[in-house]
């Protein structure tokens, strides 16, 4: 019988000592972890939750790569982000808006060719699904304008200001880790799907007590009454969302037909 491991992350806020003193406070995104912990667990998944302050790049590295040396081929990994999303500049070149898309874990940015490394880590016959709920996500697993929506709803990003600045601090840090990131090869990696909360150039919104994104998902999900494949689950979500918060479908590697098509969350 396949097994199925999820890491599911949501972060409330970050350590303000690692962000030039911004704690980028959110609602929504430790309720987004555990109950996205809640449908994984009831599919059949071994959930593990890491929140806000357990969100590190080396917890969130660690438990997936404990996850890779688990499953084998025809296993499933499902991986879940709830949190700020940032960019910053792709001096290597690889990014056609030459910005690298990040999840803002609570220590640092953690930079999409890092998620997609950690990926490749498993074997070529695992299926990896991902659900990223923060902004610039679109095809975070390799200047926005302000989206509506509720009035008082919070958007997942980070001021591009305090981007900005992070990156001038940490620009050797950043340029480094891109050049040693684009060493890796792609050769014999698994097939990834993502399921993201918007675009690479949209906000997504948070919310009291899902995010936007996350609370479409459990509407549709309708805890499994749901029945129709990944395409069907990401096009249900998206017609939930308003139009300046449009959830995107992406594949790296080559998922195969059997695995889009199964119902979500098929372990």
């Amino acid at each position: 019988m396949p097994a199925g491991l999820s890491v599911h992350v949501g972060l409330n806020s970050v350590d303000p000592a690692a962000y030039g003193g911004w704690d980028g406070r959110l609602l929504a995104c430790e309720n987004d972890a555990r109950d996205m912990a809640a449908v994984a667990r009831a599919a059949g998944f071994e959930p593990t939750v890491l929140l806000t302050p357990e969100g590190t790049v080396d917890r969130v590295t660690a438990e997936l790569r404990k996850a890779a040396g688990r499953l084998e081929d025809g296993d499933i990994l499902l991986f879940t982000y709830s949190g700020h999303g940032g960019q910053v500049p792709d001096e290597e070149g690889d990014e056609p808006d030459a910005l690298d898309e990040t999840l803002v874990l609570f220590d640092r940015q953690f930079l999409d060719d890092e998620l997609h490394r950690e990926f490749r880590r498993f074997s070529p016959g695992v299926r990896i699904f991902c659900l990223l709920d923060c902004c610039h996500s679109g095809t975070a697993t390799e200047a926005a304008s302000q989206p509506g929506g509720d009035g008082d709803a919070a958007v997942r990003v980070m001021p591009v200001v305090r981007q900005q600045q992070l990156f001038e601090r940490d620009r050797e840090f950043y340029q480094e880790l891109q050049r040693e990131l684009r060493k890796n090869g792609v050769d014999g990696e698994p097939g990834t799907l993502l399921i993201s909360a918007c675009q690479d150039d949209q906000f997504a919104l948070d919310g009291r007590v899902n995010g936007a994104f996350t609370e479409a998902l459990l509407r549709v999900w309708d805890a499994g009454a749901f029945s129709g494949g990944y395409r069907d689950f990401h096009l249900a979500i998206r017609e939930r969302l308003p139009r300046t918060q449009v959830p995107n479908l992406h594949t790296t590697g080559s998922p195969s037909p059997e695995f889009l098509g199964q119902k979500p969350f098929t372990v």
